[in-house]
């Protein structure tokens, strides 16, 4: 009997990507019941990066940290052995904004670096930080903070939490960081190029999807220089125009400058971790998918990536499922994907796919089976 690997991304906004999984594996085996179908969800650092890894056979721990605006949220990470996977969007993301009102000028990054903390702590030795859909414009000082770092006025106070706190910046001190890594290695998944400051920094570019307006854009850029300025004064090194030091509000140029760590592609670095070449290894067919798959998808992001690595393993068909499709079939040869499959095929009404999306992907699941097994 054929083997399918079904490797989807989340369907945002409506299922998980396990959910989605599941869902496109009831569709196949409905129509070939004897078909081996193997299920691995997949994410490319933003939301779901956490529930990706679960499902993978990581162990949950659970942590109470700091969320985007100082209340104690419920978050976790993902432990298996001596590698932990954080997702920052779990802990200090838009999901996490009370009612969510955004706080482009107060919210923190502080709960990632306790939650980095914790699975130190906890006795990891590598550190896998997913950055995508961060709530902050912080420049990551919060997740310094949590890990020992010291920022201080002109008097020689801290300073309070969020980018706007940075006008009043003076100095860094990060010789506690050290400490709180005990040598762990930080990877972070990043698919931005951005640099932290300037008309395509964090501020002008993601400000204003956190809720900041023209004038705010300009003042935390401004902030996020005074960051730059402390940051290179106590370590010696300018990364402020890194590639992907503008990713997560500049958490990225915190990871970079102070933590060390290597920033890779999301969806290349979530798929090392989850062994896929292990699971593609002998496939016949391969089921991508995530909820809108249009010119975004070909930059990086997850069905594209998996794509890529299932012709190299020498797959012999690759089809994505979909919310919606904005590629066209010569975009989507050229992504390595066969043919995709829309709910919007099945159900014109894009509310009914957004709320019936399960039943649709199994009869669009189906669909695959009876054309490709």
């Amino acid at each position: 009997m054929p083997r399918v690997l079904v490797a989807p991304d989340k369907f945002k906004g409506s299922l998980t990507a396990p959910e989605v999984a599941d869902a496109v594996a009831r569709g196949l085996t409905a129509v070939r019941p004897g078909v081996a179908v193997t299920c691995l969800p997949v994410a490319d650092g933003g939301d779901g990066t956490l529930a990706a890894a679960l499902a993978a056979g990581f162990e949950s721990v659970p942590v109470t940290a700091t969320g985007p605006t100082g209340e104690p949220v419920r978050t976790a990470y993902a432990r298996s052995g001596d590698v932990a996977v954080v997702e920052m969007a779990d802990v200090s993301g838009l999901v996490r904004l009370p009612g969510g009102r955004h706080q482009p000028l107060t919210a923190t990054s502080r709960g990632t670096g306790e939650v980095v903390a914790a699975a130190v702590t906890g006795g990891a030795r590598r550190v896998v930080l997913g950055i995508g859909g961060s709530a902050t414009t912080d420049g990551g000082a919060g997740m310094l903070q949590a890990l020992g770092a010291v920022l201080l006025d002109a008097d020689g106070a801290p300073i309070g939490p969020g980018g706007g706190a940075l006008e009043r910046l003076a100095r860094v001190d990060v010789s506690g960081v050290a400490a709180a890594l005990r040598g762990a290695e930080v990877v972070v998944a990043c698919d931005v190029d951005n640099p932290l400051t300037g008309p395509s920094g964090a501020a002008a570019v993601y400000g204003p999807q956190k809720g900041a307006g023209p004038d705010d854009v300009a003042f935390l850029d401004g902030c996020l220089v005074r960051l730059a300025d402390a940051v290179a004064d106590a370590t010696g090194r300018d990364l402020r125009d890194e590639p992907g030091a503008g990713a997560a509000g500049g958490v990225g140029f915190a990871a970079l400058a102070v933590l060390g760590a290597e920033l890779r592609p999301g969806i290349d670095l979530l798929l090392d971790l989850l062994d896929f070449d292990r699971h593609v290894a002998g496939a016949d067919l391969v089921v991508v998918g995530e909820g809108s798959l249009d010119e975004q998808s070909l930059r990086g992001k997850a069905p594209v990536g998996v794509a890529r690595l299932a012709r190299a393993a020498g797959v012999p068909s690759v089809v994505a499922v979909c919310g919606r499709r904005a590629l066209d079939d010569a975009a989507l040869r050229d992504a390595g994907i066969d043919a995709a499959h829309a709910l919007t095929d099945l159900e014109p009404d894009t509310g009914r796919c957004m709320a019936e999306a399960g039943p649709l992907l199994e009869r669009l699941a189906s669909r695959i089976a009876g054309e490709r097994l």
